[in-house]
């Protein structure tokens, strides 16, 4: 029987992620690992870890195997996931027009993200918009492994 990974956990990881940190799968290991930028720029500068405590240096070092191995293999980023999409579709999803235009509408511009917010609570459609969330972000998951030949579960 082949090791298969669960979807939740790399949906987990992908949520996870921010500007400054990323999130790789080991294809060897089958474990998943976050790598601040910060990390990764001291394995690009081939800083001297010797003076570093032990729990550092073990960071550096997978920061190195990340860029310079072939064992590991980026879970999708923020960019790719685009939640400004996902929203999209969401208030074009909705099945009353009128809350569909509002929803719509308070995307567009500055502030975006948190009108949206306040208004899935507003028109009480927030378990909608998770469970739609989620979907989305399921379906990024099982694109990903399939396109990497990874072995899921749901």
């Amino acid at each position: 029987m082949s090791y298969k990974i669960k979807l939740d956990l790399i949906i987990e990881e992908m949520g996870s992620q921010s500007d400054e940190m990323s999130s790789f799968y080991n294809k060897e290991t089958r474990e998943i690992t976050s790598v601040t930028e910060e990390e990764i720029r001291m394995a690009e500068d081939e800083v001297s870890t010797e003076e570093f405590p032990d729990w550092l240096q073990e960071v550096v070092k997978v920061a190195e195997e990340v860029l310079y191995g072939d064992v590991w293999i980026p879970l999708p980023s923020k960019f790719e996931i685009n939640e400004y999409a996902i929203m999209e579709e969401f208030c074009l999803s909705i099945r009353n027009d009128r809350i569909s235009d509002i929803m719509y509408d308070s995307i567009k511009g500055r502030g975006a993200f948190r009108r949206f917010k306040e208004n899935i609570g507003r028109y009480n459609i927030e378990d909608d918009w998770y469970k739609f969330q989620n979907e989305a972000m399921k379906t990024i998951a099982i694109e990903w492994c399939e396109g990497n030949n990874i072995d899921y579960e749901k």
